[in-house]
This record gives structure tokens, sequence and C-alpha cells, in this order.
């Protein structure tokens, strides 16, 4: 240590260093890490710009070494950094220098802050752009249809049970409830009885849960991108990225209530709770303790043990929060293999140096196990899988303890991993053989369900492959794909576990969302801290921001800048390399940000108007309601066919039956694709009550069509045609039209045999006059029957007839005057 005056005189500097500069922490931060890593070190070493490191070699702070530079006493800088008073018997806590507390510090600063709660607003304003379209007509109207399905069983949840300390609705409530999202609807149920249950309360979650998920999942994004890089502006930039991303705020959005909002945030809380934890263990690496030192210290540290506990309840929670969840478990086992390689090539015990996540894999195994067999909750395959993954897991840490012993090539450690991932899954088909056919099965509908638009590839070729991603995740997708080369790369060299957390969940789940779109939500999570990092990094290389806090590379990679030596000033300080105009600057800022979020801020307003619903449709909902509530109907007379990706929503508000869609599935294509829909009202045999005709995606719809004769005419008739029998309108627009399923009144005509003879009447629907006809022909008895569907006075010739709403809803016969 340098004498006490000289260490006076460095802890000044160092203080005032820090006063006169916003960032000085971050640049002492950089200039540490940089030298805990060298004996001595050149400019090119140090992520920092010449201006910045000319003034820290002035003050005294870095000083001229043989051949570089190096910190002048690091023990003494690191002291003021902290705010601790360094004595001549104390050193700095191992904690401190390990970086154990750097990421807090890094976090909680004021500015940072400030930052980041302007982001979150942006996560929750870009998940609100829908606000009118789902608070119309008093209702909270959910984009979508799936969110009605949660709707259905919280509602029904909340109605069964006595208040949150029920919890007996979580095990004896209908079958299929907890089939295969049980945790999203606990979750779901339990805040809308802390909120005061009941309908207003249901109606809560149901717009805001979505919201608050996401700006929960914001912060847990900022977190592990600021444990990561150790750089709050990283930590910023990840949850502005993440804010816009289409997809994502889309399927999270005001009103969504669907199980992505739940597996989402519980895959953040994975991953950040799995970074916290290797980015733990490689700081107090980096202070220059040998590894078994440092692999002790990481696991007497009681935070340690709490983080792990954290991820084994995220597991669980993940587990059981949607049908798919197996699937998201798949990066993690890739994780725990290629982090065991990483351990023995760095000369770590793979088990000690994973015990906190293997700890926290089996606290997760079992509680998904218990919640199985105690209450019921999801599929045996299911909440099987994190216990495979545990042995699993353990498996390659054993192989990875014999492995590190040996001088061999870890490329036969890796292939040794797959050998025991394939044992596994061919231990457990033929271990549990229902199982796996149960699996499969699931996995089937995952990957081959077609119809939806979710199960397109991310990468679609009627986006011509390079668009889907830009659509779905915006241009920050390629820009993140740069950073996920950057990572491969880094991680191929250096101890980087948290890296290469980031980078196989990155890669997992963008080879998912190349199979499926709908995994591309999930993606977007890891996805945003490497936009994050990849920002900041492009802002920098234009003179924008200073580069990222150093990740702690010794050696320059893609991403590094590659400044020239900086030129000594006449004063003896340093030059700054870049000086770039005011005027270019905020052309470069101005011009980054749109490419960065341009499109995603087109993209995110519209792809959450293509799943909202219209006030046409809501007037239709409104029709449907008062017609059901005079005519005394209950359910199933109330039930509405509509085409399927809209039924849950009109069933929700009509008749509160919004669990399935199946009937319209089956059947609204044939209905409305026939000729006639007439004849459809014997085989509804009183299972519809209502229909709505929406607009069609196909361009020549036939004439003669139910779709034509119902949505375009009205089902009046006219122009050579006749009226309907059976369907009376209550709500008629250009791209909507419900229609009430009637028995209709019978009017019996005197006259002529052989003649024709015309009724008709007048009615009034959504503020327009619909003139329905209908014509008839005199038979042998002297008599012509036609039966109408709606009430009011009618004219046969020059005849009047009267039909009560009455003789409408029963089907009865009304006479004629001759």
């Amino acid at each position: 240590m340098a004498e006490d005056s000289d260490s006076r005189a460095i802890a000044d500097a160092t203080r005032a260093f820090l006063e006169a500069r916003e960032d000085g922490d971050h640049v002492l931060e950089t200039v540490l890490a940089t030298d805990g890593e060298h004996d001595t070190w050149t400019f090119d070493d140090i992520e920092l710009d010449s201006g910045t490191f000319g003034e820290l070699v002035s003050s005294g702070i870095v000083e001229n070494a043989a051949d570089g530079y190096r910190v002048a006493d690091p023990a003494v800088v690191e002291a003021a950094l902290t705010g601790d008073e360094l004595t001549a018997d104390r050193e700095p806590e191992p904690a401190d220098r390990a970086g154990g507390l750097e990421w807090v510090r890094t976090a909680i600063d004021p500015r940072a802050m400030i930052a980041l709660l302007g982001t979150l607003v942006v996560v929750a304003g870009a998940r609100a752009t829908a606000f009118r379209a789902v608070f119309q007509r008093g209702r909270v109207v959910s984009p979508g249809n799936d969110p009605y399905y949660f709707r259905y069983w919280m509602e029904t949840l909340v109605a069964d049970s006595s208040g949150p300390l029920d919890y007996g609705v979580l095990v004896d409530s209908p079958a299929g409830v907890f089939g295969t999202r049980p945790f999203a609807h606990a979750t779901n149920w339990i805040v809308a009885e802390l909120l005061g249950g009941g309908q207003g309360a249901a109606d809560t979650v149901a717009a805001w849960l979505p919201v608050v998920a996401s700006v929960a999942l914001g912060v847990a994004i900022y977190a592990c991108a600021v444990s990561l890089t150790r750089d709050a502006r990283v930590g910023v930039a990840s949850v502005l990225v993440f804010a816009v991303t289409p997809i994502n705020a889309v399927y999270t959005g005001l009103g969504f209530l669907d199980h992505q909002l739940h597996q989402y945030f519980w895959l953040g809380i994975t991953i950040l709770t799995l970074t916290r934890l290797a980015v733990d263990l490689q700081r107090r690496l980096e202070t220059g303790d040998d590894g078994r030192a440092a692999v002790r210290d990481h696991l007497r540290a009681p935070a340690t043990w709490l983080v792990a506990a954290a991820f084994g309840l995220s597991v669980t929670a993940g587990v059981h929060a949607w049908g798919g969840s197996p699937l998201l478990l798949v990066p993690l086992a890739g994780y725990v293999a290629l982090r065991v390689a990483m351990d023995a090539r760095a000369g770590l015990s793979p088990m000690r140096a994973n015990l906190p996540l293997l700890a926290g894999l089996a606290v997760g195994s079992v509680l998904s196990l218990v919640l199985h067999h105690r209450w019921g909750w999801h599929a045996e395959f299911v909440a099987t899988t994190p216990t495979l993954v545990l042995a699993g897991s353990i498996a390659v840490a054993v192989l990875g303890e014999l492995w590190r012993r040996l001088s061999v090539h870890l490329g036969g450690l890796l292939a040794l991993e797959g050998g025991v991932a394939v044992a596994g899954l061919l231990a457990f088909r033929r271990l549990q053989p229902e199982d796996w056919v149960e699996a499969m099965a699931r996995a089937d509908d995952l990957f081959f369900r077609e119809g939806a638009t979710e199960t397109a590839s991310l990468f679609s070729t009627e986006y011509f492959v390079i668009f889907g991603p830009l659509y779905q995740l915006g241009m920050g997708f390629y820009i993140a794909l740069a950073v996920l080369g950057w990572v491969a790369w880094l991680v191929s060299r250096r101890y980087e576990p948290g890296w290469l957390l980031v980078g196989t969940y990155a890669g997992s789940l963008l080879g998912l969302a190349a199979i499926q779109v709908r995994f591309a939500g999930q993606l977007a999570i890891p996805l945003a801290v490497l936009t994050g990092l990849g920002l900041v990094r492009l802002l920098a290389v234009v003179d924008l921001a200073r580069p990222p806090v150093s990740v702690g590379n010794s050696e320059p990679g893609p991403l590094d800048r590659s400044d020239a030596e900086p030129a000594v000033a006449a004063d003896g300080g340093l030059e700054p390399a870049i000086a770039i105009p005011d005027g270019r600057r905020i052309a470069y800022l101005l011009g980054i940000g749109l490419l960065v979020f341009g499109l995603s801020l087109v993209y995110v307003p519209s792809l959450t108007a293509d799943v909202t619903y219209s006030e046409a449709q809501l007037e239709a909902v409104d029709a449907i309601d008062d017609h059901a509530e005079a005519a005394d109907r209950t359910y199933p007379k109330t039930y509405v066919l509509s085409e399927w990706g809209d039924n849950r929503m009109y069933n929700h508000f009509v008749n509160g039956e919004s669990q399935r869609y199946s009937y319209a599935q089956n059947n609204y294509e044939a209905f409305v694709t026939g000729t006639d829909p007439d004849d459809w009202y014997d085989t509804f045999n009183g299972r519809v009550g209502y229909v709505v005709v929406t607009e069609s995606n196909d361009e020549d719809v036939p004439a003669d069509s139910a779709q034509a004769r119902l949505l375009e005419n009205q089902g009046a008739g006219g122009a050579d045609t006749d009226g309907v029998v059976h369907y009376q309108a209550l709500s008629v627009a250009d791209d909507v039209a419900a229609f009430a399923v009637v028995p209709g009144a019978t009017l019996t005509v005197p006259g002529e045999p052989g003649t024709t003879v015309t009724v008709e009447t007048t009615v009034s629907v959504s503020g327009e006059t619909i003139t329905y006809e209908r014509r008839a022909t005199i038979d042998d008895g002297g008599q012509a029957t036609v039966t109408v569907p709606y009430a009011g006075e009618y004219a046969i010739g020059n005849r009047t007839a009267t039909v009560t709403k009455g003789d409408v809803l029963d089907g009865r016969s009304v006479a004629v005057g001759a």
C-alpha cells in the first residue's frame, strides 16, 4: 500500500473525480475491473474514451508503469468509491471486492432509477394503446379470444370461494380448470380476491394484471442486464427495447388476461435468478481469489441460497403456468450442460459451482410434484419434467467432476452430456409409457396444430423470411443477433456463465420461434438484454455514449471499439479521439432511434388493433343481450354462434359461458358458406339462440351464400330473393350483423290457387330501415303459409296482418283475413 500521505492524496483525487463527473462511479468500476486482471495494461485494454483516461492519469488515480498503466492504489480507490474509510489495518470486504454489492449500487443509482421509471412508463403505455377499445360501453372488453377462457375460470373461482383464504377452490373446482394452466388460474383468482372479489375485482384483474406483470418483468430485465454488464444504461436500454417489442406488447396488453403474462413473468424471474447466481461466482473469481476460495465464499453467502430458493419457486410457477411449460425447461437443461463444461474448463468443481442451481431445481421439482399429487394440478409428465432435468443435471455435473481431472478435449464431455439427455428420454419412454404418449400428444398439439396465426414460423415465407422478425420483434432483433454472435465468441474463450445463460436461452427460444411464432414472446425477454447492450454499443460507436462498462474481457472482441492511441495535448492531457458536432450527434441519435424503435412504434398499435373488438361488435353484444333479457332466454338458448376467433367474447358477455369455442369452430364456416341458413334451424335444435355474421376474408362471396344474404342483405330478401325465415336482425353494420334465431310466426293467407302473394313489412335496426319481404304461392286448397321472423304490421296485397313478439318467439300461426 502507498504511504499514508499518498493514500490520502489518491483518496482525495478519487472523491473529487466522483463529485465532478456524473459517470464517475462507472468509470472507476471499469478501471478497477481491468486493473484486477492485469499487472499493467494499455489504453486499448480499457473501454474508456481518451479524455476520461487522460483525466485519470493527470489526477494520479492511474499511474504510468514500465510497460503500461496501473491503478495507483486499488484499495484506496475502491474504498473511496464505496464510501468506506480505509485504515491501515482494514482492507475492503471481500464481498465488495468481488462485486457482490456492485450491481445493487449501480441499480439503485438515483439517475438510473429515474430513467428506469421512465422506461417502465413506456412499458405500461405500449400495453395501453387499446385503452378505448378495452373500456367501452361500460365493459372491460379483452382483446382476442382466449382471454375470455381465463376470465371464465377466474369468475367461476371467485363465485365458488368465500375469500382469499378459501384455498379449497384450488383443489375442489370443476374438472378441467387446473388441467393445463393451474398456476395462471390460481394467480388470477387470488389477485381478484385480494381486490375484494366480485365482478368489479374480476374486471380489474382482467384489465390491468397483464400490464402490472409486464412492468414487473421490466424490472427483472433491468436487474438482469445490470447484473451482467454493471451498466445501468444497458439496463434502461433493455427495458426500453422490451417495452416496444410488438409480439410481447400485444400478448400482455391491457385486458389480455391469458397464460402469456404468467409464463413471461416467471421465465424472467428464472433468467434473473440464474444470472445472479452465475454473476456472483464470476465476480468473486475476478478479485483474483483461487477457484476453490471463490466457490467456497459463493456457497457461504446467505444471498446465494435465497436466490436459489427464488429460482426454485420460479420453476414451479413456470411449470404450472401453461400447457407447454416443459419446453421452457429445454434451455435450462442446455445451460446446465454447457455450464458444467465451462466450469470444468476453468478448473472449477462443476458440482460445487452449480450446487445452488441444483438445490433450487430440487425445490422446484418437489413443489411441482406436490402440487400435482396433492391438488391434482397439471398432467403427470409436466409435473415430472423438472425432476427429469434435475436428474440429468446431476448426471452431467458428475461427468464434469470426472472430466476436469482428465486432460481430454471438452468436446468429449459435451458428447457424453448429449448421450445423458438421450438416455434420459429413452428411460422416460420405457418407464412411463402413458406419460410419454401424453407428452407426444401435447407436442403434436403445440407444433403441428394449424389454423391459428401463432402456429406459423417466425421466419414464415409469407413475410419473405426476414420480415417476420421485424414484424414481431422489431429491428432490434437483428442487433440482438449480432450481440448473440459476440456472446458465442465470448463464452467460447472465457469464463462468462452469465452470458452463457442469456445466450443459451436466446438460442433455444429462437429455435422454437422458428417452428412457431408463439415462442417469440418468450424470446423477447433474453433478446431485450442483448439488444440493450448492442444499442449502447452502437451509440458509443458514433460517440453518442460511453462504451458499456467492461464485462471483463481482456481481448478485444467484435463489439469492442478500436479507437486509435490517444494523442497527447499540449498541457499533458489526452485529446478525445472522436469529436462530432452537436448537429451530427442529434442526427445520429434520431437515426438510430428510428432504426431500432421506428417499426415497433408502428407495429405495436397496429397488431393490437388487429385483436381488439370494434364498436359495431359491441353494439351486436348489447343488442343480443337486450333481446335475451326481453325474451327471458337462458343458456343454452342464449348461445351465440359466430366466427370461432370471436366466439368466446360474444358468449362471455351474453351468457357467461366462454369456456369453449369448439361448436363455433366446427359449424360456423359451414353455416355461412351454405346457401340456405333456414335449413340450419332444425340442425341447431335449440342449441343456438343467436348468430353473428362478420365480414369474410374471401374477396368473392357467392350472392346466394348465407354470408351474403345475412350480412349484405340483412336477411331481408327483395330483388327476386326471399327473406330468411328464422333470423331476426338485431344489429347491422357493414362488417358485422347479429340475428336472433326464432321459430317465427306463420301467416296463413287465403287466396286464388296458383296466385303469388307477397308479404312485406319494414323494421328499424341500428338506425336503418329494412324492408323485409317474402313471397308464397296459394296452394290448391286456396291457402298459403308464410313464416316471418319479425313482429309488426305486414302488408299482403291490399290486406294487413299484425304479428306480435309472442307470435314470433312461440311460433304461433296468425290468420290473414280474406
